[in-house]
């Protein structure tokens, strides 16, 4: 455009400022990158500097996750966590070193950059920052690890994946249930792995059964059908508790322990299967009577063996308009007692 505009008398002065400033901005451009190369290598230092501490932090996590290097009071699974938190808080911190040597870093255009992404930051990622700070509680609090079976709120299964924002399960029915980390912080959280590490956790059914059979028989008959259970142990031994004496018949819980407690669907539905034929096979009934009777004329509801010899069933009195009740005899028994 310039030599265009040099070809003609009338332009050639403008031909020529136009020149002239180019050449100027040029110069002052040149000038700036020479000016900047103090910076710019502070800027070097810093990134070189950054990138050896962060492969070393990286290197040294590594060996605690293997388990090569150990460090008292600190468990490997905090390793991977950990080193990640560490590498995000060096890189913000070399980061806000390096920015006054940033090129423009003074500039009105980079300083409304900077508000504007703070704005959008605090505006939008409240509920990011509430469950990253969860996740890094829960990661220190060893509530749980990937691999455990565990309970959170209503939903049990297998933890697959816990990252800072969110906790993965794998529930028996094949789901994956993707849970905020703030929700789990928030809720209780019901680990069934840790003890089953070591002696067994334990799982519990309860059934209901009435006064009439022997407590002593109705606790073999579940421990019986506990012991020919798959996955339940021998040791510690299984045991029932007779939880509760209610108005006509008596609950009975018995409690097992397994150390697999993913395949505790199968449990119950195998135990289950086991009590009911423990039950039958003795003639014992698994049923929770409710009564609504006349006391006369009803056998009195215990076992047999407190029975004495000569107990008899007593019948119905029955009171005739006219007689006397003596004229009666007491053991009259009528089958359907009518109202009249």
């Amino acid at each position: 455009m310039t030599v265009t505009l040099g070809f003609y008398s009338s332009t050639r002065e403008i031909s020529l400022t136009m020149t002239k400033w180019i050449f100027s901005q040029l110069e002052q451009l040149g000038m700036t990158a020479l000016d900047y190369l103090p910076n710019l290598l502070v800027v070097v230092v810093i990134a070189v500097f950054t990138n050896y501490v962060v492969r070393l932090i990286r290197l040294v996590f590594s060996q605690i996750g293997k388990g090569d290097l150990r460090i008292h009071g600190f468990y490997p699974d905090w390793a991977e966590p950990t080193d990640k938190l560490v590498r995000m808080l060096v890189l913000v911190l070399a980061l806000i070193v390096a920015f006054p040597y940033l090129p423009g870093a003074r500039s009105p255009a980079f300083k409304g950059i900077s508000i504007f992404v703070g704005v959008l930051l605090s505006l939008g990622s409240s509920s990011a920052v509430a469950n990253a700070i969860a996740g890094i509680i829960l990661t220190y609090m060893r509530s749980f690890l990937v691999g455990d079976w565990v309970q959170i709120g209503d939903t049990m299964g297998e933890v697959v994946e816990k990252t800072m924002l969110v906790t993965r399960l794998l529930t028996p029915k094949a789901e994956i249930i993707t849970i905020p980390n703030s929700t789990v912080m928030n809720g209780s959280v019901k680990n069934y792995s840790t003890e089953a590490r070591k002696s067994g956790v334990i799982f519990y059914t309860a059934v209901s059964i009435g006064f009439d059979a022997p407590w002593r028989t109705v606790h073999q008959l579940l421990l019986n059908a506990a012991q020919a259970t798959d996955h339940v142990l021998r040791q510690p031994a299984p045991f029932v508790l007779q939880r509760s004496l209610d108005d006509f018949y008596v609950t009975y819980e018995l409690n097992a322990y397994t150390d697999t407690p993913r395949e505790v669907l199968n449990i119950f539905s195998d135990l289950h299967r086991h009590i009911q034929d423990s039950f039958n096979e003795a003639g014992v009934e698994i049923c929770s009577p409710h009564f609504s009777a006349l006391r006369d004329g009803n056998t009195i509801a215990i076992p047999e063996q407190y029975i004495e010899p000569d107990y008899k069933t007593p019948g119905f009195r029955i009171n005739v308009t006219g007689v006397e009740n003596k004229d009666v005899p007491q053991t009259t028994r009528i089958a359907r007692p009518t109202s009249d």
